[in-house]
């Protein structure tokens, strides 16, 4: 069964405080997983206002298909992230 870690590295440029990017952070994540039906944890600076490392992680029987929804995935982060998303990466295991 194959399992899809997509990360994602952000930039808040405009987080004063940890609240501020918790703010970000929180809207991102609700909305992929209500939309995608993935799970989203923070996975780096956690301690840091300005940065953030994401993982998205999703498994299915067929790699075609998380890859397809995993694609669809970053694209809607990109999205909502814009300018603040520095990179993203995708992984099959």
């Amino acid at each position: 069964m194959p399992i899809g870690l997509l990360t994602l590295e952000i930039h808040i440029p405009d987080a004063r405080s940890l609240k501020d990017k918790r703010q970000v952070l929180r809207s991102l994540k609700d909305r992929l997983r209500g939309q995608f039906n993935v799970a989203v944890a923070e996975l780096e600076h956690q301690d840091v206002w300005q940065r953030a490392l994401v993982g998205v992680v999703s498994l299915s029987n067929d790699e075609q298909h998380l890859r397809e929804s995993l694609d669809h995935v970053a694209a809607e982060a990109e999205r909502i992230l814009g300018r603040d998303l520095v990179s993203q990466e995708m992984e099959f295991l």
